[in-house]
């Protein structure tokens, strides 16, 4: 161990003490009479290092407790009545030089926004459902496309993080229940071929009405409608599947919001597809975009507070840095969002802007939830100091 380095000044400057500590005790041992010590002292109650002291032993002998006592001693862990004292105080939270105690996610920035395109495409699936029952086909069309375009973003993000288009072909070999991973794959090959074939539709308008065109003229609407159906019966699925995936890992702050993250996730897609809506349809058309604009803005301001205010500690990297500017700003573009679609019924411009926030918050939040998760990781504090309060209440329970 070299001198040069911290640590072995440390350790030269613990042997140099140790030195000092011994000398002195000699020195205050031949003071007091040796005769006296050998005669009367014993091991409870002589001075100098390395001897063991009882509270009894040095209360007769007019000395100090050693070691000295300031408070009452706790028992070991896990014991009921009995067991050993602790003589020493909690120690305080330190870190290997401040190391990450989890090895924080290797996602980048394509993965949030695999998240946000994702519950875009299951929000605008809906859209199109709610416009196809109603006779809305402004409605259903905007919804359709945007969820065709939402689902082709998210399969591009997801193969660009797996680096190899080949791996997600792969994860279709095995199906898990257990692995929300495997889960959503699975949920993803059902919801995006249905969509495409949905959006594909939308065009049998404009192929002529003979030959082999017209025949696909005739089949492509009852197609699309069918196919418009799956993909609206799979789309709460795809929206909230993410939001477990994340709980699922053992990332402190996402783990901790397992209730909470797929509301948010599900509320999210449902803003998001009410702005497309809001964007793309006529203000006569876009009343169940208004209805799901309320009820996506409900579940996602409710699941945000939750996670800002639930988690005590593990709340903190939902408020600070980056994560806490973006949830912020999406709890207002959603709250703008809303009250620009409630009022602006009759205005085609108020409400492509409602709309326009709707999405943009819908963006802020699960950036800002995947930001919070990845902070938590970085900083070892928020994966042990739960953890020892969880350990000092099961003790406190079993005493």
């Amino acid at each position: 161990m070299s001198p040069d380095r911290p640590v072995g000044d440390l350790f030269r400057r613990f042997r140099e003490r140790l030195s000092a500590e011994r000398e002195n005790g000699s020195a205050a041992g031949r003071e007091n009479g040796s005769a006296a010590g050998r005669e009367d002292g014993s091991r409870a109650t002589a001075a100098g290092p390395g001897v063991g002291r009882t509270d009894a032993g040095s209360r007769d002998a007019g000395l100090a407790p050693h070691p000295p006592r300031d408070a009452s001693p706790r028992r070991r862990r896990g014991g009921k009545g009995g067991g050993e004292p602790l003589n020493v105080p909690p120690a305080e939270f330190t870190s290997y030089y401040g190391r990450p105690i989890l090895k924080p996610p290797v996602w980048r920035w394509d993965i949030a926004a695999y998240l946000f395109t994702g519950g875009l495409a299951a929000g605008s699936s809906l859209l199109a459902a709610g416009g196809q029952f109603t006779g809305r086909p402004a409605l259903r069309r905007a919804g359709r496309v945007a969820s065709l375009a939402g689902v082709g973003a998210s399969t591009y993000f997801l193969v660009n993080d797996l680096g190899r288009p080949s791996r997600f072909h792969h994860m279709l070999r095995v199906a898990k229940v257990t692995s929300p991973m495997s889960v959503g794959t699975w949920i993803l090959s059902v919801f995006g071929p249905a969509a495409g074939v949905a959006a594909v539709a939308e065009a049998a308008p404009l192929l002529p009405g003979r030959g082999v065109l017209g025949l696909g003229r005739r089949l492509l609407p009852p197609a699309g409608h069918a196919a418009g159906v799956v993909a609206a019966v799979t789309a709460p699925a795809l929206a909230t599947y993410t939001g477990v995936l994340l709980a699922d890992t053992a990332v402190p702050s996402w783990h901790e919001a397992y209730p909470e993250l797929p509301a948010i996730f599900a509320g999210s897609a449902l803003a998001s597809g009410a702005g497309v809506g809001l964007v793309a349809a006529p203000c006569a058309q876009a009343g169940p975009a208004r209805r799901m604009a309320v009820a996506g803005a409900a579940m996602e301001l409710w699941g945000s507070h939750r996670v800002e205010n639930r988690l005590g500690l593990l709340s903190e990297p939902y408020t600070q840095g980056t994560p806490g500017k973006l949830l912020r700003a999406g709890r207002a573009l959603t709250a703008a969002g809303v009250a620009g679609a409630l009022i602006g019924r009759r205005s085609r411009v108020l409400s492509a802007l409602s709309g326009g926030a709707l999405i943009a918050a819908s963006a802020c939040t699960r950036f800002g939830i995947f930001h919070g998760g990845v902070a938590s990781a970085r900083d070892p504090r928020y994966t042990v100091v739960p953890q020892r309060e969880r350990a000092d209440r099961r003790a406190a329970d079993q005493d």
